[in-house]
């Protein structure tokens, strides 16, 4: 089991998890104090012990299941469907096992063990095979969909294959002409015909899990690339369930580049400026080294959202994002507008990310069914919150600034500028309609530091990057 789980914890970072030396030792000895038996405390003692961030436990689960249950789920399947292909009960099946095996021994018929396992479901001697084949054949290098005949040619070659087939085409001889007047006899020589057959499906299913274990996070991430340009207006349920993920994995490296920012700023820099003109003193010669030691204040955020209908998924991502860094801000403060206001702080302090998004969304906060008005929503703002825009304030906007027709008031936004550090605005509708119909857009980018057209991921990306880096 040791080696098992060393195996287990170095596919996990393949996969991009990070497990240190003493987190496997950790998940070495929580295997020792729980056990094998129950299959969910294993499950949940490796992943307390190997899993940090929650981002990397999708992957954690589906290779755990693949891991150390996927030949085993499959070989399970394959033999229901052989089940059910013949009509035959669970106790049917089983019953037509026994007979096989007397009927070899009867016959003092010599089979190969796998070829005996496979006749009598041996689950575990046919999965001991099976991966003893795939290590021989190296199918742990397999890394492309095209590559699976390939692989699951060379293990039929280790397992001989064809010899398996001429003892169970011997077998199955032997019982058809035993059917003759045995219905049982005839039965079992249809099961026999049909076990190589399942044979054959699990090479297939093997060489397609481990190919899909070792390579989840690559697969992932092709999936992900292909939704970084699709509008948010488009994306189905589970593409939105996926570019969740995405948004948190985004949020996650932008602290980690954060972090290492911040303990050098905590270290301080050399001090070019300061060293050169030490220098002067000993000829220009630099002996006297300066180190900046300013503290770099955390900066501020307020983020206004239009949660309109009209920009309600790129709304849901926003605050995601914001969800995911309010640590790295000395504060966070979040509102929501349609026509009223609302102040969405607390929900983020009090509940899990998804409970508070969408009761921020589901009319629990201000009336989200109402008709757009920018302006309002503004003065507002003003009247209630402007207190809370200092100079290390950056004031995000989001929305679509349709506003129905009524009055603009970007004299607020005007304000807001002149007290906040920068006023960024990112709009989800194509820059080629912004001041057409209904659109403010033209009144309220004089006020702003930064104006974006953001209706897909990796238009989000670039200014997060941004946001983050200034």
């Amino acid at each position: 089991m040791e080696a098992k789980i060393l195996e287990f914890a170095g596919i996990l970072r393949g996969n991009g998890v990070r497990v240190s030396p003493a987190e496997v030792m950790d998940g070495l000895r929580a295997a020792l104090v729980v056990g094998l038996g129950d299959r969910l405390a294993f499950k949940s003692a490796l992943r307390s012990a190997m899993v940090k961030r929650a981002i990397d436990l999708p992957i954690f689960d589906e290779v755990f299941d693949l891991f150390f249950s996927g030949l085993g789920q499959a070989m399970g399947e394959i033999a229901r469907q052989t089940q059910a292909a013949l009509q035959l009960s669970e106790r049917e099946f089983q019953e037509l096992m026994e007979f096989i095996a007397k009927t070899l021994s009867r016959h003092s018929i010599e089979v190969s063990p796998l070829a005996r396992a496979l006749l009598q479901n041996d689950t575990g001697r046919l999965a001991q095979l099976l991966r003893e084949a795939a290590s021989q054949v190296g199918l742990d290098a397999i890394s492309r969909p095209f590559q699976d005949g390939q692989y699951g040619y060379a293990i039929g070659e280790v397992l001989r294959l064809e010899g398996v087939r001429e003892e169970l085409a011997k077998i199955q001889q032997i019982l058809a002409e035993m059917g003759a007047g045995d219905p049982v006899a005839a039965q079992a020589a249809r099961l026999v015909e049909r076990r190589l057959s399942d044979l054959n499906e699990m090479i297939r299913r093997l060489v397609r899990s481990e190919r899909e274990m070792r390579h989840f996070a690559q697969r992932e991430s092709l999936h992900l690339k292909s939704l970084t340009e699709k509008s948010f207006y488009y994306l189905t349920e589970d593409e939105l369930r996926r570019m969740k993920e995405a948004v948190t994995r985004l949020a996650q490296r932008l602290k980690n580049a954060i972090s290492v920012r911040r303990k050098r700023a905590h270290r301080g820099r050399v001090d070019i400026k300061g060293t050169l003109r030490a220098s002067l003193q000993y000829g220009g010669v630099p002996f006297a080294i300066k180190i900046d030691r300013r503290k770099r204040e955390k900066p501020q955020v307020v983020i206004l959202c239009d949660v309109s209908d009209s920009v309600r998924n790129v709304s849901r991502f926003m605050l995601q994002f914001v969800y995911s860094l309010q640590d790295l801000y000395s504060r966070v403060r979040s509102f929501i507008f349609v026509a009223d206001l609302g102040e969405i702080t607390a929900l983020f302090g009090e509940n899990d990310i998804n409970q508070a998004i969408d009761l921020a969304l589901r009319g629990k906060v201000i009336n989200v069914f109402a008709h757009s008005d920018f302006g309002r929503a503004f003065q507002l703002f003003y009247r209630d919150y402007i207190a809370s825009v200092t100079r290390r304030t950056t004031v995000i906007i989001l929305g679509d600034a349709r506003n129905n027709y009524n009055v603009a008031h970007e004299w607020v936004l005007k304000e807001i500028r002149q007290r906040a550090k920068q006023v960024i605005w990112l709009n989800p509708e194509s820059r080629s309609t912004w001041g057409f119909g209904d659109s403010e857009m033209e009144r309220y980018m004089p006020y702003c530091d930064l104006v974006e057209e953001c209706h897909n991921l990796k238009q989000l990306y670039g200014v997060i990057d941004r946001l983050v880096s200034a």
